[in-house]
């Protein structure tokens, strides 16, 4: 175990690691200061979070938060369009956040409907206010959402399961599946082989038995709540699932899981 994860692994035992994590915020926030500062006057008319949502749903650098949410939503797209054209398509953006990734999307699909919802209100609240263009709702950490059934054809949750403890994997997952059209698409990222240095050994002994390994201690759907997702798991909890596609992540990269909903 590196001294990093003994030092991680004691403020989550004491209860210190969201404390610890807002005073990491309060640093990048200096750190960042002059590069954000140049980045809003580069591009005033861009809409940007409050610092702290930002941060909260990625990092707290304007510029990464814009051109590389936009490189998201195209990366999305490209590898989604491999199994289903989007042209006329209702999506949702399962945890949208400060819609770093669907803020791009009415500009890359044409004509279509674009949903996004989040359990953080404030970020719904800030959305809702800068994006006339799409639909945004709030829901709480455990299901359901507002959307009748077979409603969407793409669904797509980026680092979200990432955050949730085993009965919210278990209760989400139906509930997306219950929101999907027959034959419509589910995706999804998550911690997987390439997060496993990150383990410590008892938790890797886990994760090689092929066991979700969750980290709490803290809040949950916090960003410093983990769970790590072993392949053999993912393929039995998705089971009722067609894969379509598993891409394992690069170093430090997360899994990308592409699901489609069986026909009836």
């Amino acid at each position: 175990m590196t001294s990093k994860q003994s030092i991680t692994r004691i403020l989550r035992k004491f209860g210190l690691m969201q404390i610890s994590d807002y005073l990491r915020f309060i640093w990048l926030r200096r750190k960042n200061r002059d590069h954000n500062l140049t980045f809003r006057k580069q591009y005033p008319d861009i809409a940007l979070p409050p610092d702290y949502l930002m941060y909260e749903a990625f990092q707290l650098d304007y510029e990464r938060y814009y051109i590389n949410g936009k490189k998201t939503a195209e990366w999305l797209v490209s590898l989604v369009q491999n199994h289903k054209h989007l042209k006329g398509a209702s999506i949702l953006d399962w945890g949208c956040g400060p819609a770093r990734v669907i803020r791009h999307l009415p500009g890359l699909i044409e004509d279509g409907n674009f949903y996004g919802t989040d359990y953080n209100r404030q970020s719904i609240a800030w959305c809702s206010a800068n994006f006339t263009d799409i639909y945004f709702h709030s829901n709480d950490l455990m299901p359901g959402l507002i959307y009748e059934k077979e409603w969407f054809d793409l669904v797509y949750g980026i680092s979200i399961f990432t955050h949730l403890s085993m009965e919210a994997h278990e209760a989400w997952l139906k509930e997306l599946v219950r929101v999907l059209k027959p034959g419509g698409l589910l995706f999804i990222t998550l911690h997987g082989n390439s997060f496993s240095g990150k383990l410590t050994p008892l938790e890797k002994i886990l994760f090689d038995a092929g066991e979700l390994v969750i980290r709490g201690q803290v809040t949950e759907g916090h960003r410093t709540f983990t769970a790590f997702h072993p392949e053999k798991w993912v393929r039995e909890w998705t089971a009722d699932l067609a894969v379509l596609e598993h891409i394992p992540g690069g170093e430090a990269e997360q899994d990308v899981w592409i699901f489609r909903k069986i026909l009836p």
